[in-house]
């Protein structure tokens, strides 16, 4: 090496050890309160607070939902005498932990909740876990398919009760993500919610009988919510036969509109200090608590985000009441959520249920499929005939029970001279098969024809949408395999 090169090469590796020497790591964040945030004060244009606002009011959206629901069981049962009733005779309510049940299919006149079925008996009740644990009972059903799906305020089960898990009869108990005390004698088990917001759903399937009505009963009255320090070890029955009915509120057209954009603004802040961010939405928290901080203080960038959410709630979640844009293609035009009940950070598919049908079972409790256009893409119109033939042995395969569903255009029933909204399982015992085993069902606003109506489900002249429901559906249902057939207008 010559002395020119060695000099050379002598300075470059004392640069180099210069400055590994000067080099000097910055520390990376390692957990949600090192990242750095918007400082207070920072200028943020209109259309950055609509952007975040937007954003907000979507992912937001459920959870607000969640929140004004229980509001409003305590709001109705507070004015009806704080105990449990049935609002417009028709949906059971009861105060904050505690809950009301049905003794029948559910009144196919209520508009207060949208998509209902008249396959099970339902219950109903909300929680504030915070205040006290909650007890609930499971009777011993036999044979009879149930679930008692629990919900946070996200809309995501956090439990397995019901027949499919094999839950034993007996005393279970609800807890909030802090509680901490002693489980008493006499629990079978603890199941915790994620949020202090709860909601139960118990489902009880009953055939279209009154034999099956009557049969149903001593195991409905069984069936309670209450707080811990009730419990006492002891069954309680109660006889929900007796619940008195409670007026429907006036001006009610639909389901009530639980998210209302022009009060946005100050309860999402409110259920985000309730509900605490799932693993990796830290970031986002404070993302849009930032906006929210430089909002408090503009009154101009308060209008902003009001403005967004108007225009969030007409021109993005409106839509979502189309099943077009729910979920994923189920074949031959219908289609299925995936991720029901068990959402995650799929906020797409959280927000269009809880605009369209809130609160579905998990996929391995219940497969949804639905569609609202007929096998041409045209909008199904109860003024034409429809048919659906599942051909011999292509029912939906389940290991609980099956249903195909009509609601009009507000995704309730069609009050008819039948009495009858859907048909399935609990309609086999009149129900006609094809010479060849097949079935098809009819649906429309005149009869298919006097040999065909034990098949046909009346439709409102309007619009209207199928829903078929799976319970406990089989593995080729939940996995895709089963594909159910087309919709197919007859004139």
């Amino acid at each position: 090496m010559t002395l020119i090169a060695r000099v050379t090469a002598t300075t470059l590796m004392a640069a180099l050890s210069v400055a590994s020497v000067q080099a000097q790591q910055v520390p990376l964040p390692t957990t949600p309160a090192e990242v750095p945030l918007p400082p207070p004060g920072t200028k943020m244009t209109r259309a950055y607070v609509q952007t975040v606002g937007r954003m907000a009011y979507v992912w937001g959206y459920a959870m607000v939902n969640s929140h004004n629901r229980r509001a409003g069981f305590a709001y109705l049962s507070g004015l009806n005498g704080n105990r449990p009733g049935l609002n417009g005779g028709a949906v059971p309510m009861a105060p904050v932990n505690s809950a009301a049940m049905l003794t029948d299919y559910v009144d196919p006149a209520q508009t207060f909740v949208t998509c209902p079925n008249q396959d099970v008996v339902y219950g109903a009740g909300y929680y504030a876990l915070d205040k006290e644990p909650v007890v609930f009972q499971v009777p011993d059903f036999g044979d009879r398919f149930w679930i008692y799906a629990l919900y946070d305020a996200r809309t995501d089960q956090f439990a397995e009760i019901g027949k499919p898990y094999g839950t034993k009869p007996g005393f279970y108990m609800m807890v909030g993500p802090g509680w901490k005390g002693e489980v008493p004698a006499g629990i079978t088990a603890v199941v915790r919610s994620s949020t202090e917001l709860a909601f139960s759903i118990p489902r009880v399937f009953k055939a279209d009988s009154a034999a099956d009505t009557k049969a149903v009963q001593p195991l409905i009255n069984q069936i309670s919510f209450y707080p811990l320090s009730q419990f006492d070890g002891k069954m309680k029955v109660r006889d929900w036969s007796t619940l008195p009915s409670w007026p429907t509120p006036p001006g009610v057209v639909g389901e009530t509109k639980w998210v209302q954009p022009e009060k946005f603004y100050e309860q999402l802040p409110a259920v985000m200090a309730q509900v605490p961010p799932l693993p990796g939405e830290e970031a986002l928290y404070a993302w849009i608590s930032s906006v929210w901080q430089a909002a408090d203080k503009d009154p101009e960038a308060k209008q902003a985000l009001i403005d967004a959410f108007v225009e969030a709630d007409k021109d993005t979640i409106d839509p979502f009441f189309r099943w077009e844009h729910n979920g994923l293609p189920a074949g031959n035009g219908w289609n299925s959520p995936v991720n029901n009940a068990q959402w995650g950070t799929d906020y797409l598919n959280r927000t269009a249920t809880a605009k369209s049908n809130m609160y579905d079972n998990r996929p391995s409790e219940t497969k949804y499929i639905y569609r609202d256009l007929d096998s041409e893409g045209r909008q199904m119109e109860g003024k034409y005939n429809y048919s659906v033939t599942f051909a011999k042995g292509q029912e939906p395969p389940v290991k609980g029970f099956w249903s195909l569903t009509v609601y009009n255009d507000k995704h309730v029933f069609h009050p008819n001279s039948l009495k009858r909204y859907s048909l399935g399982t609990k309609s086999k015992s009149f129900m006609k098969y094809n010479r060849d085993g097949s079935l098809t069902l009819y649906f429309g606003a005149t009869s298919p024809g006097k040999g065909k109506e034990t098949n046909w489900v009346p439709a409102p002249e309007g619009m209207f949408s199928l829903y078929i429901r799976a319970y406990w559906a089989e593995q080729v249902i939940i996995d895709g395999t089963w594909v159910p057939p087309n919709v197919v207008r007859l004139d």
